[in-house]
């Protein structure tokens, strides 16, 4: 099977050093830029940002995510099974990851239900990277606090400046 190169990129980031505000990032661009239709990656974007809260203890903004990114991967099976993933294990899995968050229990690593050719594919990848799969509780405060670290100058222009245009046709 031929998946697209960043779902292996999210799988990869997922995964190794689980850095779910990459996963978020790669996924999130490859849906915009394809125009793609209905849940599937937005799911999938919402449960790495749901891990990324979690392990940061913001158990409201995780509850939300997760909650979000269940309902939406529920009406998405078929196309969740042709990602390579197994979906009533995934489902479950989030189900599970849910109650804990809800618990407020603290954030522990947890691997997607991959079919093995997808793992195999994905263990070469990461092997190609130096990275280990399924390592260890990850606790880079660089990856743990990324949003915080990254530089949000084009951002920040770019909504001065639609304030700008706003404020001239008003």
């Amino acid at each position: 099977m031929n998946y697209p190169k960043a779902w292996i990129d999210y799988l990869i980031y997922f995964h190794t050093d689980q850095d779910f505000f990459e996963c978020h990032e790669v996924l999130e661009e490859h849906w915009k830029n394809e125009g793609m239709k209905g849940n599937l990656w937005p799911g999938l974007i919402q449960i790495a940002v749901a891990l990324y809260h979690q392990r940061r203890g913001n158990m409201n903004g995780a509850k939300r995510m997760i909650t979000s990114g269940i309902q939406k991967l529920q009406s998405e099976k078929a196309a969740l099974h042709s990602l390579g993933l197994e979906p009533d294990n995934l489902i479950e899995m989030l189900e599970n990851r849910k109650k804990e968050i809800v618990q407020q229990k603290k954030f522990k690593p947890v691997s997607l239900p991959l079919i093995p050719s997808l793992k195999k594919t994905c263990l070469l990848e990461a092997e190609k990277t130096g990275k280990a799969w399924e390592s260890k509780l990850v606790l880079d405060e660089t990856i743990i606090h990324k949003h915080r670290l990254r530089d949000r100058t084009p951002v920040i222009e770019e909504r001065e400046k639609q304030k700008l245009q706003k404020n001239r046709i008003l």
